[in-house]
């Protein structure tokens, strides 16, 4: 199926867009601020809501894939997912500021990393990757990293759930000893009978079960409703992919018996129309990447799996930077005859010799695993790895299999054990 022709001409990040990023950032129940915040010295713009009510009931809760007789990918850990009044991401997002993060590259470093952090709260990429993309050391990205353990929601941003622990310790007001108590028993997890003697153990293991985990915890359970930006239907064998306009806000321009020969007013009106035209770049820019949602995962669509694919694919097509894209998915939303998805559930990368199993596909798997094992016997990563290479019939290391389950936030098998016992 054939939707390119849909995309129109590709072009390059305009002048428009650079100026009026928050606006492709945000997400459709924080647009009508956004737009107001930026138009607010602005004496020719009105800033109007939309109906907001959008087709089919766009406000509805988010319906993730179940585990019937259809083959899926999307991780379960989407059961869970919801949005809050103020997103994990715009959270994390208000805090890159001075003193924490002085320079342009520092605040730079740390919104590559909140787009890599998942709906837990996990870095769910390899440092070097981002160093990678940015063009910088990997020793700058993680010095950066590591000023997320003094951040809100606590323990945000770390690589797996000790860590997570460590970042967590900032939120008590614990005396030396206390601490370093704490922090040595979190270093060696597998090993806590061995501190039972310590004086300080039974306060410090109190101190480390009230460290949340999933560190993201509160913003999985506060459950509220979605509006979806997309929607994306079957009809009669045909996709119909929508913008859900009538949740949007109107930018009304008053105009009328200006006079144009004062430069304050040409440079105001300049602004007004470079409003409008940002908020339609935005409308054109989602509509773009869920036309090529649909072409790359037609198959999910139809009731199948999802299939591997990238934002580098949507960036190379769209002709954009992979930061861009990243940020013009980042909590949004598409509806369809499946249920309500976050955009970034449908980017999934290829595993296996014929590249059709995805690490989605993986890592859900992994995780519905792991929520049945018998906890007095947690899996260790080399029963797991056995397991999926038997269900997917693939080859893949073991390390590979660590690093889905790290980037869950899922503990080893030896500190689940501890958990299970101490929970």
């Amino acid at each position: 199926m054939k939707l390119r022709q849909s995309i129109g001409t590709k072009h390059k990040l305009s002048g428009t867009l650079r100026g009026w990023l928050p606006i492709l950032k945000a997400d459709i129940e924080s647009l009508k601020e956004t737009l107001d915040q930026a138009s607010k010295e602005n004496p020719f713009v009105e800033i109007k809501s939309g109906n907001e009510v959008g087709e089919q009931s766009s406000k509805t809760k988010a319906k993730p894939l179940q585990n019937s007789g259809i083959k899926n990918s999307v991780s379960n850990e989407i059961e869970a997912m919801t949005t809050t009044k103020k997103s994990l991401y715009d959270k994390l997002a208000e805090q890159i500021v001075p003193p924490l993060f002085p320079t342009v590259i520092s605040r730079e470093i740390a919104y590559l990393i909140i787009d890599n952090i998942n709906d837990n709260g996990y870095l769910d990429v390899e440092i070097e990757k981002i160093a990678k993309q940015i063009g910088e050391k990997v020793e700058t990205v993680e010095r950066i990293r590591q000023r997320f353990q003094y951040l809100e929601p606590s323990g945000v941003g770390a690589v797996d759930l000790l860590e997570s622990f460590l970042f967590q310790l900032n939120d008590f007001d614990l005396e030396d000893k206390l601490y370093k108590c704490c922090v040595t028993m979190i270093e060696d997890f597998e090993n806590l009978e061995k501190y039972q003697k310590e004086p300080h153990f039974t306060n410090a293991l109190k101190i480390i079960r009230k460290c949340k985990n999933p560190p993201a915890l509160d913003y999985l359970k506060e459950q509220v409703q979605i509006i979806p930006d997309i929607f994306i239907n079957m009809n009669e064998g045909s996709i119909d992919v929508k913008l859900n306009v009538a949740y949007y806000p109107d930018i009304v321009l008053d105009l009328g018996g200006i006079d144009e020969k004062f430069d304050f007013v040409k440079e105001k009106i300049k602004e007004a129309t470079s409003l409008v035209d940002a908020l339609e770049l935005r409308k054109a820019t989602l509509t773009k990447i869920a036309l090529m949602i649909v072409e790359y995962q037609y198959e999910f669509f139809k009731g199948g799996a999802i299939k591997p694919m990238k934002l580098d694919d949507l960036a190379g097509e769209l002709d954009r930077h992979h930061s861009t894209i990243s940020r013009a998915v980042s909590n949004k939303y598409i509806s369809c005859d499946r249920g309500v998805y976050p955009i970034k559930s449908f980017f999934a990368v290829a595993l296996g010799e014929d590249g059709e199993v995805s690490n989605s596909e993986i890592k859900s798997f992994i995780q519905d695993i792991i929520k049945s094992e018998n906890h007095a016997k947690p899996l260790s990563d080399n029963k797991i790895l056995a397991e999926v290479e038997k269900k997917f019939n693939i080859k893949i290391g073991r390390r590979t299999v660590t690093k889905y389950r790290m980037q869950a936030g899922i503990a080893s098998s030896s500190d689940r054990k501890k958990l299970y016992t101490f929970t």
